[in-house]
């Protein structure tokens, strides 16, 4: 199946390019995706109407990498979704994601066929984060965005999961956190110049009772920072 604005490389496809290995999260993805309804709903709240809010100046289509089971592509209206474990793509196409089993450095699309990419905490899940990064710069059309969602390793937030990671958390002990300057570091590496900062999640871990509006700009004790770069014409090598 191939959906209308972009076509997968087929060749890679044939040749079994897009296999991937086991991934820890299928055997998570049932308690991963529970955590949407019960503990993390209002923080998913929260963070799901930013990246509402960034949506209208986004170029058409949209990919996720990390789609996961689907909570935010579904939420944002992201049509297309890539994410390594098998559990997870399932639950994501019940909730109407076309979504690949595949990673995110992995050439399984057309060069210039998304105008916007998006990746929601999974830059803290990548093994190689700058090649995923330059694969979505590949894909991108010209004047086409990247979006991250990022947990930055100096925020309360970040610093909390940090210490879960330390007693061997079963989700963050996968999880490697940057900090903003790492983050922009590595988008320009990667070819994108930063064009946007949210920031929002002020309350403290443990302490999200109310809804929150966010505000523009870097906050280092903000939770969740959404990213927005364009890219650019060259990849820095």
């Amino acid at each position: 199946m191939s959906p209308a604005g972009y076509q997968t490389r087929k060749s890679n496809t044939e040749r079994g390019q897009n296999n991937t290995e086991w991934s820890p999260f299928d055997d998570l993805a049932t308690e991963y995706d529970a955590w949407f309804d019960k503990d993390g709903s209002l923080i998913f709240f929260i963070e799901a109407k930013a990246f509402k809010s960034l949506l209208p100046s986004l170029p058409k289509p949209w990919l996720e990498i990390g789609v996961g089971s689907g909570r935010f592509a579904q939420a944002l209206g992201i049509r297309t979704g890539i994410d390594p474990s098998i559990k997870l793509i399932e639950m994501a196409r019940r909730r109407g994601v076309n979504a690949f089993l595949g990673r995110g450095d992995q050439k399984l699309f057309e060069e210039e066929s998304f105008g916007a990419v998006f990746l929601i905490v999974t830059l803290c899940f990548l093994d190689s984060p700058l090649d995923v990064l330059k694969e979505a710069n590949r894909i991108l059309m010209p004047g086409g965005k990247i979006v991250l969602g990022l947990v930055l390793k100096e925020s309360p937030w970040g610093q909390f999961y940090q210490v879960q990671k330390a007693r061997g958390h079963r989700f963050y002990r996968y999880a490697t956190f940057y900090t903003y300057d790492e983050a922009l570091k590595l988008l320009e590496q990667a070819g994108f110049s930063m064009e946007k900062v949210v920031s929002m999640l002020f309350q403290k871990p443990g302490k999200a009772q109310h809804v929150e509006e966010s505000r523009e700009g870097y906050f280092p004790d903000a939770g969740f920072t959404i990213i927005v770069a364009g890219r650019q014409q060259v990849i820095i090598t």
